[in-house]
């Protein structure tokens, strides 16, 4: 094998806001560098899932990553890097960022044409087939979540907590956790629903896990430009936005709880009214209402819960799908802003989604999915209690 590391030069472009970049693509199997890489996409989400990557590779380019290696490897750890440097710097140096590390679940290999497809997810996989019946008495979130990323070779990047998991269900602390679920629940599972009672988010990235509150979003977030604007000008290719109307009705959201230790059920209650596309609140129907029933909340979790539940379903009202230059800073949970297309849509949406492609033909470019943050007014309803709990 050459020694020189193989990249993918791809044709000049412009970055986001009218520097000339050279973009390159390298591709890294089991650490070491593949010759004849064709093409790469990448898939980040928001969504509690794995990002995925999709890699096409010459396979005549170098014997020894030929079809046979392709074919009798048995574990391939694949890592997709980029660097986007302005063209005076990519001449003197090249930065690689990596866009997703992760193992190949698919080989596909076209005989004729010589052509290998590498599909595969990130390191969230590995937490996502690990299925548990573990115990863990007595143990916190934070400590949870270290266990569980060293368990699996990731560096544990976890803001610590103090609560032990077995108070989230008013019982003993050495309760197991996974309770009569634990059968069919995986470490992925198990590490989602520990984040969602903390209010933290949980992904993996790269090799590390993180497990901590949201992060504080930038004091400037990106400004997506259709046309240009007095502020700059047009940064991406092609603008697709979407509405439901259902959603931009008013939204009501419940949720009903009983607690064993305190004897009583209750219902916690937040709203949200619908713009419907101006700044006056308005009525197109009967409100939309949601109702979800957890056991063992106090009231406060209730009520979290209830405004959290409402934040997601108002968050689906306005879509947009921008197609872009490809940059590096962007990632499922920033912020972008809207402006120029002259309508309601002209506002800040979080970003969902974000598929990213890299190929010598068509060079370096993004496709991001986003939502906006929220829609209308809200307020909350105090707890009503329903009646005692005998037990």
């Amino acid at each position: 094998m050459s020694t020189q590391t193989p990249v993918v030069a791809l044709p000049p472009s412009s970055v986001l806001f009218g520097d000339v970049r050279l973009p390159k693509l390298r591709v890294l199997a089991n650490g070491m560098p593949i010759a004849g890489v064709v093409s790469a996409e990448v898939t980040s989400n928001n969504h509690y899932a794995a990002d995925r990557f999709r890699v096409d590779i010459a396979t005549s380019a170098d014997p020894s990553m030929g079809p046979a290696f392709w074919a009798g490897t048995a574990s391939i750890v694949i890592d997709v890097q980029v660097s986007v440097q302005p063209a005076p710097v990519a001449a003197a140096a090249t930065s690689w960022q990596s866009l997703a590390q992760g193992q190949v679940d698919l080989v596909d290999i076209d005989m004729v044409s010589r052509i290998a497809r590498l599909e595969g997810r990130d390191f969230t996989a590995a937490l996502i087939e690990a299925r548990t019946q573990e115990t863990f008495a007595n143990r916190t979130s934070s400590e949870i979540a270290t266990i569980l990323a060293q368990r699996h070779g990731l560096t544990p990047q976890v803001t610590q907590t103090t609560t032990p998991v077995g108070q989230y269900y008013q019982l003993e602390h050495d309760r197991i956790t996974l309770d009569q679920f634990s059968r069919s629940t995986t470490e992925w599972d198990l590490l989602i629903n520990l984040a969602q009672h903390e209010g933290f988010d949980v992904f993996v990235q790269g090799t590390t896990l993180v497990f901590a509150p949201p992060a504080q979003q930038p004091d400037n977030p990106i400004v997506l430009r259709p046309v240009t604007t007095v502020t700059g000008p047009a940064n991406i290719l092609d603008l697709r936005v979407e509405r439901s109307l259902t959603l931009a009705r008013d939204i009501e959201v419940t949720v009903k709880s009983w607690n064993t230790k305190q004897q009583n059920a209750f219902t916690q209650t937040a709203r949200a009214s619908g713009q419907n596309g101006s700044a006056t609140p308005s009525s197109t129907g009967p409100a939309q209402r949601y109702v979800f029933v957890r056991p063992n909340l106090t009231m406060d979790e209730a009520l979290k819960l209830a405004q959290s539940k409402l934040a997601e379903l108002t968050r689906h009202e306005r879509t947009i799908i921008a197609a872009m230059p490809g940059e590096l800073s962007l990632t499922p949970r920033s912020i972008v802003i809207l402006e120029g297309t002259v309508t309601s849509f002209d506002q800040s949406y979080y970003v969902d989604e974000i598929e990213r492609s890299i190929s010598i033909g068509s060079g370096f470019t993004q496709r991001i999915v986003a939502r906006n943050i929220q829609s209308g007014h809200q307020s909350t309803t105090p707890a009503d209690t329903v009646g005692a709990v005998t037990g």
